[in-house]
């Protein structure tokens, strides 16, 4: 999981130009209703950057407040869809 981590925070700063450096985001940093980039546009933004980064697919019934609560919720969600894949 920590490569995946890694790689979640990195797309997540990127895709929304948040202005955290990687190691300020931890597993239970709270990420929706938090983050102010994290609205309903970053969200298109991150997922569309997670699925182009990791080639998987989020379908729209897979998006709920769940997914986005807390990077760890995030990263447990794109290593479950890797490991299926």
């Amino acid at each position: 999981m920590t490569d995946t981590l890694d790689t979640v925070r990195t797309v997540l700063i990127e895709s929304l130009d948040l202005t955290q450096r990687p190691e300020d985001l931890q597993e239970s940093t709270a990420l929706f209703g938090s983050l102010p980039e994290l609205d309903s546009l970053g969200v298109l933004s991150l997922v569309t950057a997670i699925e182009e980064r990791f080639d998987i697919t989020i379908d729209d019934d897979e998006f709920d407040a769940e997914l986005f609560e807390t990077l760890g919720s995030l990263t447990q969600f794109v290593d479950s869809k890797l490991a299926a894949a």
